[in-house]
């Protein structure tokens, strides 16, 4: 009897080992940001090591840097065709593709992480966020993924006391900020991380914003312009998202989606963690060691800045609905916040 019930559990074990290994999924996950960058990159590698470990090696994730294996600007068309299965990005850059992309990335005077993540997991964010794709036509699943803190404003060759010194620059600028600075008179562009340097060496840029100070050290701005501003008006949080091609999504299990959605929900406190921790350090090695000049926007600049987006974010509405529709939701959103903000928060120095 003993040796029959081992028969059996033999047989058992291997009818059953083929639909496990029917189950593994490998997603293969090229990104936008080096993983060097940290906050920017950095936060995905640790994300394919949390869903290997919490699936069982089932779940496994290959990273790919930028360029490697499809462009930064080209994945999420790639994700959405089935020519690679996911992709780490920002919404940001899809602006031209669908006006209201940026709005789940970045907003001037917007929302900074903790009311941003508010938003998105329990305001209608992430209903409106995969509506978004949805309706564009894109094949694919979002899933926020990390999310960063304030943004210097920019790194410039020479102060910037008035609007009119602003005007006729050339600058690397991202998202709806950019649309800011071009009422301004700034010709803006938009360039990968890893081209940015170079395009400033060249003088093809006169001046340009990337990301946080301990990111922008890694590019070597403070080696060509030594101004720094803040605050960053443009870009008070931004999120980042893990792009699952939808086919290869609906047919993932249940548990392997609960490893993904988890993993990245962690990944959102570990990387606005992991930001926060290593700005101080930057700006002081900047200024002791760089000759970097901190400068803060006067009360008029950020009036400035405040009421040409007012009238941008009123220009993008009138011409897109769904902008118009976004944005109205995260404003009343944000309405509401304002109240508890009001209160519970010691006011800033």
């Amino acid at each position: 009897m003993k040796k029959t019930l081992t028969s059996l559990a033999v047989a058992a074990s291997l009818i059953a080992a083929p639909a496990l290994a029917a189950d593994k999924l490998l997603l293969k996950t090229p990104i936008a940001f080096s993983t060097a960058l940290p906050g920017l990159g950095s936060p995905i590698p640790r994300v394919a090591e949390q869903v290997e470990l919490m699936s069982g090696g089932t779940l496994r994730m290959k990273i790919y840097e930028p360029g490697k294996l499809v462009a930064p600007f080209e994945i999420l068309d790639a994700v959405s065709t089935g020519k690679i299965n996911s992709g780490y990005t920002t919404a940001g850059y899809w602006a031209g593709k669908i006006p209201a992309a940026p709005l789940f990335s970045a907003v001037p005077f917007g929302p900074e992480a903790g009311e941003y993540m508010a938003w998105l997991y329990y305001g209608n964010g992430m209903t409106l966020y995969q509506e978004m794709y949805d309706q564009a036509g894109y094949n694919v699943k979002v899933i926020p993924c990390a999310v960063i803190a304030p943004e210097t404003s920019g790194w410039f060759a020479k102060e910037i006391n008035s609007p009119e010194d602003l005007n006729g620059l050339k600058m690397r600028f991202f998202g709806l900020g950019g649309k800011v600075m071009q009422k301004l008179g700034v010709a803006t562009s938009l360039l990968p991380g890893g081209e940015i340097f170079p395009a400033l060496e060249k003088g093809a840029i006169d001046a340009t914003e990337f990301s946080m100070p301990a990111i922008d050290a890694r590019l070597g701005f403070h080696k060509l312009v030594k101004f720094n501003y803040f605050p960053g008006w443009h870009q008070q949080a931004t999120v980042f998202e893990l792009m699952v091609n939808k086919d290869v999504w609906n047919e993932a299990s249940d548990q392997h989606k609960a490893i993904i959605e988890n993993a990245c929900k962690a990944s959102m406190a570990d990387s606005f963690a992991e930001g926060e921790a290593i700005q101080h350090a930057a700006l002081i090695d900047n200024v002791e060691n760089n000759g970097v000049m901190i400068k803060d926007w006067s009360p008029e600049m950020l009036d400035t800045f405040r009421t040409t987006w007012e009238s941008v974010a009123a220009e993008e509405a009138a011409n897109d609905a769904f902008f118009a529709k976004v944005l109205g939701d995260m404003n009343e959103f944000r309405e509401g916040y304002e109240l508890w903000k009001s209160h519970a928060f010691l006011p800033r120095k």
